[in-house]
């Protein structure tokens, strides 16, 4: 039996962001007048603000990103200073583009979608990027970057359907990126737990697009492994539709544990009920 380490692989969806893209004017060209104004799990936004904010973050990165335009502003120097100004931006975007109508957003989102897939797709994925926050401080490849915006674009898609009554986006195809890009957060979070090296914790994501993660112990840090030689401290078992939901601040840490099974050091689970795989 081969007891070699196994690191996940690295996550390529440049080309899925036309998919998710076509399913998401299909959804919103669908809607009632009545559906645009329902509320979401989103604090304080309706289905109009969900796309809106997802209009947003298409022209916000096709002008920073491909573009290189930085507008005016002070520099900054903090993860609490980034999440305040991210969550301002917004907010800001949100309240000034609500004159637009829904007709006009999907013909934005026609017009700015096969764009930001271009662009995605002529990017190295293996070469070395921004830092993505909330897997830590230190730059990450292309692909994990792109992989942060694939999983925005998804999780506010079914934002907009849960709060429509419309169906989840479950394919594997199009989910299961999402849970592995959302588990990238695990090591980072695990960060402060002190444990004795080679502790190993398996993250259980049960469903179709799910799959099985280990987090071990290192020297000095922990690392994310789909196999690994060592038996688990603690297992922990989360059905899918709850663990989009942990991870994006859809379901409070208690609720999530409730619909989750732990076996043994119950401990060394609380850390991933904390895990949060969003900035703002």
């Amino acid at each position: 039996m081969d007891d070699t380490p196994t690191r996940p692989a690295p996550i390529l969806v440049a080309g899925l962001f036309s998919e998710v893209r076509t399913n998401l004017l299909e959804l919103l060209e669908g809607l009632s007048p009545e559906d645009w104004h329902q509320p979401t799990a989103a604090p304080l936004w309706l289905v109009k603000d969900v796309a809106l904010h997802l209009l947003g973050g298409d022209l916000g990165n096709l002008s920073r990103r491909r573009d290189g335009f930085r507008p005016p502003g002070k520099p900054v120097t903090s993860y609490a200073e980034l999440v305040a100004f991210i969550n301002n931006l917004n907010a800001e975007w949100v309240r000034a583009a609500h004159r637009l109508s829904t007709r006009l957003i999907c013909d934005l989102l026609t017009f700015t979608g096969p764009q930001l897939a271009a662009y995605y797709a002529s990017l190295d994925p293996f070469a070395m990027g921004e830092a993505v926050s909330w897997a830590g401080p230190n730059p990450a490849p292309v692909w994990l970057d792109v992989a942060r915006e694939y999983t925005e674009q998804w999780h506010h898609q079914q934002q907009i359907r849960d709060a429509t009554g419309r169906p989840a986006l479950y394919s594997p195809r199009l989910f299961t990126p999402v849970l592995n890009t959302f588990m990238r957060a695990a090591p980072h979070h695990y960060r402060n737990t002190e444990i004795p090296e080679g502790t190993v914790v398996v993250i259980e994501i049960e469903g179709g697009a799910g799959g099985r993660w280990s987090l071990q112990r290192g020297a000095e840090n922990w690392e994310l492994l789909i196999k690994t030689g060592q038996p688990p401290a603690t297992h922990v078992s989360i059905p899918q539709d709850a663990a989009w939901r942990l991870f994006t601040k859809g379901m409070r840490p208690e609720h999530a544990k409730a619909l989750a099974s732990i076996r043994g050091d119950a401990a060394l689970a609380e850390p991933f009920f904390q895990m949060v795989s969003v900035l703002a």
